[in-house]
């Protein structure tokens, strides 16, 4: 298997649990070369941490200390900082 489809395969089986940040953090680590790795878009991001979150918490954040939890635990999955606060304003709208 080629170095490109190896990437390509293992951030799509990553992605349905990791954000992009994450994703390319692995792929580094497993010797895939920067070209490759910069080739991995993080195109559709915002709805992977949606859906991520939807998974784990079944109801919008209530207080303060619940939204940094659920930031944390975004974060914690390499979502970027601007990700998480665009998905969790517009959840608290809700």
């Amino acid at each position: 298997m080629s170095n490109e489809r190896f990437a390509a395969e293992r951030a799509r089986v990553m992605a349905r649990k990791f954000g992009a940040a994450r994703i390319r953090q692995d792929l580094k680590s497993k010797g895939v070369d920067r070209e490759t790795i910069d080739r991995i878009s993080a195109e559709g991001e915002l709805e992977r941490a949606s859906g991520i979150l939807n998974r784990k918490y079944r109801e919008p954040a209530a207080t303060r200390e619940e939204r940094a939890k659920r930031m944390r635990f975004l974060q914690s999955r390499g979502f970027s900082s601007e990700i998480i606060y665009k998905l969790l304003s517009a959840r608290s709208e809700d």
